[in-house]
């Protein structure tokens, strides 16, 4: 496929975890890419497999999914670069704190929401003006599942999370006139370093082990397991696929089955 002919998605938070592996899977299903995330150097990892892997157009942007100056400068720079995306994965987001709500400070649940909800209401807005003169294109939001369902101390997170599929089931029939479809992605429990964090604060939050705040969300989960950052990736790439043409204002479950609603 040459570059002209290469659909472009762009995908925020893609310098580790499930941002990369979503970089990643859409490069491997033949389209170009611009990664970004705060920080560049951090994405050297993402464009080297992403290189290596495919051979495709990968661009590397800054952006902080929280500053509308920061936003706006991306898309640009996409849009000067590409000329047009068709896909637009909003993952960037923080995990807020673990805590008590009456313990939680302003200054760290805004932080919260300003990332994980703004951060998604920016990067749309960003791009939805030249999808819609397009007539087609899919946007889709990484929620999870604890969008659907409590978390012990966890309020900021599932706060935000739960407004993005409010915002994504809104913003789907918003612009489905225009041939454009959005999507949530839920998440369940993905292996890595984030998810090892979250272990700690919660065994410190409940006062248990790190292995009992484990077999939690294990245990939970009728496959018995978390879930891989690829499963993820596989999701965004088929909601943005032809093979998903019907499929708007979804909230994809990806949770090794812990949420089925």
């Amino acid at each position: 496929m040459s570059q002209q002919a290469q659909p472009v998605a762009v995908v925020t938070g893609a310098n580790r975890g499930i941002g990369r592996a979503i970089a990643v899977g859409y490069a491997k299903a033949g389209y170009a890419i611009a990664a970004t995330a705060r920080d560049t150097a951090t994405l050297a990892d993402t464009v080297a497999e992403i290189e290596s892997a495919d051979g495709g157009a990968v661009l590397a942007l800054p952006c902080d999914v929280a500053d509308e100056a920061s936003v706006e400068t991306m898309a640009k720079g996409v849009l000067e670069r590409f000329g047009s995306v068709h896909t637009v994965v909003a993952n960037a987001g923080i995990g807020g704190p673990t805590a008590p709500m009456h313990e939680i400070d302003l200054a760290a649940w805004r932080e919260c929401l300003s990332t994980d909800l703004d951060g998604v209401f920016l990067t749309f807005r960003a791009f939805i003006p030249g999808l819609v003169a397009a007539g087609a294109g899919s946007l889709i939001a990484i929620s999870s599942m604890t969008g659907k369902r409590p978390l012990h101390g966890r309020t900021p997170y599932a706060a935000a999370k739960m407004g993005v599929i409010g915002l994504v089931r809104t913003l789907a029939t918003e612009l489905g006139p225009h041939g454009i479809r959005v999507n949530a992605v839920c998440p369940g429990a993905v292996s890595g370093p984030r998810l090892d964090w979250v272990f700690r604060s919660l065994a410190e939050t409940r006062g248990i082990t790190e292995d009992e705040a484990r077999e939690a969300f294990t245990s939970a989960s009728p496959l018995g397991r978390v879930v891989d950052a690829r499963e993820i990736a596989a999701a965004c790439t088929f909601l943005s696929s032809d093979a998903a043409a019907s499929i708007t204002g979804e909230d994809l479950n990806v949770n090794a089955g812990v949420v089925m609603f």
